[in-house]
Order: C-alpha cells, then sequence, then structure tokens
C-alpha cells in the first residue's frame, strides 16, 4: 500500500523502494504515528468531518495498533514504505474501509513533523534526567572530599591549589548548562506543525489550539509553510548532545590523566576498565576513552544534518528524511554513555593522599604576591618580586617555602614578613572566599547551589532501565 499511488501506472522500483523507505528508523516513532492520529481523528470529529461513530471506530482501532506495537506483535510488511503506511495499512486491516477517512485533512509532511517533535520532546525528558543523574554523582564525590586539596592546573602545569570538591563541581556545572539546552531543545520542539496538512494548511476547519493541548505541545507553529519545513527544534537537540558529548570528553581526559600511576590521584573500580590481552599488568580506561570518542560522532551528527538543511529550496523536500537518524544516533549515544559514566564516578576512588603529594610550593606564589599588595605593594611589581623568588628557589633547588629570611631578604627586604604563615594549603584555599572560590563557606554554598540546580528544570521522566529505546 502507498498513500500517493493513484497517479502512477506501475509499482515502484524495488531498489528504488528500498532506497526510499524511512520504516527501518522511522519505526522507533509508533507510538507518537498512533498518538497524533488519534488527536486527529478526534479533532475531524469536533468539526464534524467524522461522525461520532467513526471517530470511535478509528481510535479504537489506533489504541489496537498501538497495543499490538508495544507487545511486539505488529507484523511490519515488505512493501510499508514508512511508519505512517504501516499504522494506516494495520488499521485498515481492523476497521475496514472507515481507515480510510483518517488521513482526510492531513498530509505525511505535518504527520511526520508532528511525530518527530513528539519523540524528541520525550527524549529530552530522558536526556535531562541521565544529565542529572551524572551531576548527582559528581556532587557526591564533591562532598566527600570538598575540602580535599589538590593541584589546579592550567597549560596542563601546576597553577594554584584548589580541591577535590570544586574539581568536581566544576565538571557538574558544565553538565548544568547542557541541561538547560536540552530544555531549550524541548520548547523548541513543543510547538504543534498537526493542522498544516502539506505546506498550505489543511482544507478543515480543525482546533489546531486543541489539538495542540491534546498532544502536551505549548504552542501552535503560525505559518504552515514554516510548519512542514522547520527542524531547528532537530538541531537544537543535536548541539544540545554535541555539547554534552564535549563535556563528557573534557571529563574522561581528565579522569584518565588522573587515573594514571605516575599521578594516581583516582583508582577506577574493576567494574568499569579493562584489562590488555598481552600485559597483565595493565588496567585501561577504556569507558572514559570511549566516553571521549563518541564526542566527535555527536559533533559529526550535528555538522551533518545542518549541511543538510541548508539548500532545501521547498517547505518539505526528500533530503528532510535525513534528519531522524542522526537524532537517534544521538540519542542512543548519551543513552549508552551517560549511564557509564554515571557508575564509574560513583565508583571512583579519590586518593586524597596522592593529591596533597602532587601540591608544589611553587604554587604559593600567587599567595605571597597577594600578601604583598595587601602590604600595599602595586600588584605588577609584587608579580615581578615573586617571579624573582621562584627563580632563586629554582636556583638553589629548593621549594619557595624552604628559603630562608636572608635569601627573601635578598629578593625584596619586605618578602620576609609577607611570607610569615604563608605557606600553608588550609590557609591559601580560604583565602579564596568570593563566592565560587575554594574557602570552606565558598565551598558549601556552591555545593548547596548544585544540589539546588540539580532538582530543578526536569522535562521528563526516566528510569535507570532501559533508557534507550530499541530502534
Amino acid at each position: 500500500m502507498k498513500l500517493w499511488g493513484g497517479r502512477f501506472d506501475k509499482a515502484i522500483d524495488g531498489a528504488a523502494h528500498g532506497f526510499n523507505a524511512s520504516l527501518p528508523f522511522d519505526r522507533r516513532m509508533a507510538d507518537e504515528d498512533v498518538s497524533g492520529s488519534v488527536a486527529w481523528a478526534r479533532g475531524l470529529g469536533r468539526c464534524g468531518v467524522l461522525a461520532e461513530d467513526e471517530v470511535s471506530v478509528l481510535v479504537d482501532g489506533m489504541e489496537q495498533v498501538r497495543a499490538e506495537l508495544a507487545e511486539g506483535r505488529f507484523a511490519f510488511l515488505e512493501g510499508d514504505e514508512d511508519i505512517h503506511t504501516a499504522v494506516e495499512r494495520r488499521l485498515g486491516d481492523i476497521v475496514g474501509p472507515v481507515a480510510g477517512k483518517l488521513h482526510t485533512g492531513r498530509s505525511r509532511n505535518d504527520q511526520v513533523a508532528t511525530d518527530f517533535r513528539l519523540w524528541v520532546m520525550r527524549a529530552c525528558g530522558r536526556m535531562d534526567a541521565a544529565v542529572a543523574d551524572l551531576q548527582t554523582a559528581l556532587a557526591d564525590s564533591a562532598e566527600a572530599h570538598l575540602h580535599a586539596p589538590m593541584p589546579g592546573y592550567t597549560h596542563w602545569q601546576p597553577a594554584q591549589a584548589v580541591t577535590w570538591g570544586h574539581w568536581a563541581m566544576w565538571h557538574a556545572w558544565a553538565l548544568e548548562r547542557d541541561r538547560r539546552r536540552i530544555a531549550t531543545a524541548r520548547t523548541a520542539a513543543s510547538a504543534l506543525p498537526l493542522g498544516s496538512a502539506a505546506l498550505a494548511g489543511s482544507g478543515f476547519a480543525v482546533d489546531r489550539a486543541w489539538l495542540a493541548a491534546e498532544l502536551g505541545f505549548e504552542r501552535v507553529i503560525a505559518n504552515s509553510m514554516d510548519a512542514v519545513s522547520d527542524r531547528d527544534f532537530a538541531v537544537e537537540l543535536l548541539f544540545a548532545a554535541a555539547m554534552t558529548g564535549m563535556h563528557l570528553s573534557r571529563l574522561s581526559e581528565q579522569l584518565i590523566l588522573f587515573a594514571n600511576p605516575s599521578l594516581g590521584f583516582v583508582e577506577l573500580d574493576d567494574a568499569y576498565s579493562t584489562g590488555s590481552s598481552l600485559m597483565p599488568q595493565k588496567k585501561n580506561p577504556d569507558m572514559l576513552e570511549l566516553a571521549r570518542g563518541k564526542a566527535g560522532r555527536l559533533v559529526g551528527n550535528l555538522v551533518g544534518l545542518m549541511t543538510t538543511l541548508k539548500g532545501l529550496p521547498s517547505t518539505y523536500d526528500k533530503d528532510m528524511q535525513e534528519d531522524k537518524e542522526p537524532v537517534f544516533d544521538a540519542v542512543d549515544t548519551l543513552a549508552a554513555a551517560l549511564p557509564v559514566l554515571t557508575g564509574l564516578v560513583e565508583t571512583l576512588r579519590v586518593r586524597e593522599d596522592r593529591l596533597i603529594a602532587a601540591l608544589d610550593p611553587a604554587m604559593f606564589a600567587t599567595d605571597v604576591a597577594d600578601r604583598l599588595v595587601r602590604a600595599g605593594v602595586p600588584f605588577r611589581e609584587a608579580h615581578g618580586i615573586v617571579g624573582r623568588v621562584v627563580r632563586a628557589a629554582e636556583e638553589q633547588g629548593v621549594g619557595i617555602d624552604a628559603l630562608d629570611a636572608e635569601a627573601l631578604r635578598a629578593v625584596d627586604a619586605r618578602l620576609p614578613a609577607a611570607t610569615e604563615g604563608a605557606f600553608d594549603w588550609a590557609a591559601s584555599l580560604a583565602s579564596r572566599a568570593a563566592e565560587g572560590g575554594t574557602a570552606p563557606e565558598a565551598l558549601r554554598a556552591q555545593l548547596a547551589a548544585m544540589r539546588e540546580a540539580i532538582g530543578s528544570r526536569q522535562v521528563g521522566s526516566y528510569s535507570s532501565t532501559g533508557w534507550a529505546e530499541s530502534p
């Protein structure tokens, strides 16, 4: 059965049918297709196009189709072109000729846009909650080691002392921005195209505001041409997924470095590690490396869809069939990666002794400069003075905390007073008391804000089992 075959004298070529068909991937929108069709049947009834008994027959038939799909009893046929064809064909098997009335005033153009938007809206809810799970794992790790001092790095060189809690919340805040982007993508998707038909609007006075409310959309798309051509929501979801992947990659890269025995800041649980087929001693961070690698895939999905969309001349072109696979793949990729990284962080062993051992006295340099500033020395002058202190320590082969008063005085007479009590990690951390800093009160406030953020902006439900949908 083809929804478009009346104008043609012969069947489509077999290879062309396979090339044209989208059923192998759009079948995962089956439940959304049924929901849209149920609402459309009721909408046609509300405006008098269908009789009340016809609406009841169609709705009951569609719910039987939904049950067959959910229970795996639905039989797809070789000739089914897409999920819309398959569902309407089966509906005809169940209810007879009245099934032919369902598509009145509707096009696959607005039908597929509706299905896809509904799917994206639901996927955004699952993504949001899965990211929040990883945020929670990071916040828990931060709280467990909130004040544990560790080196902070710029240019991957030791810079200043921070704490594990500060480091872990850094990554949790990046994920918070991802959740905001996911919520934005859901809002972009939450606009009803149904009732726009092919491009000029439906020829029947269906109440589109009612349809929007019935299906859970926030608003109606104002222009029928825009309604069938807009795929911005898919691009926005892919952008949110790519950014999330990038943040997962950065987190993974740092944990890979931290888990290297030469640093030994963390130890990965055996359940989230692999070994070598040759070298018995190896404990490889494969989960982190895969998460890092998946980021490229997510970025590729985004660039691919934007490239497909950039030159389309019409309201709907068949090129737009390429919109779903990158979105499905992006969602599946995060569905696989996020729970694994959450479990990895939850079971991560943080070695506070190794964190402290890696602290370099040279990281006190900024503290000494700040003390000189508080004594009235302009910062640029203080910076130069402490730079000479660092050089003097290097020449003597000691840390700056090991220079005696005579050596300090040889650099600048104000240094002995400025360095008194300066070489203390707790004092260094406590001096960063501004909002967002490393002082104990600032860290506690940041953690409370993080907990509050994790609990907000949920855009859907989520179960840790069965997150990914089967294609």
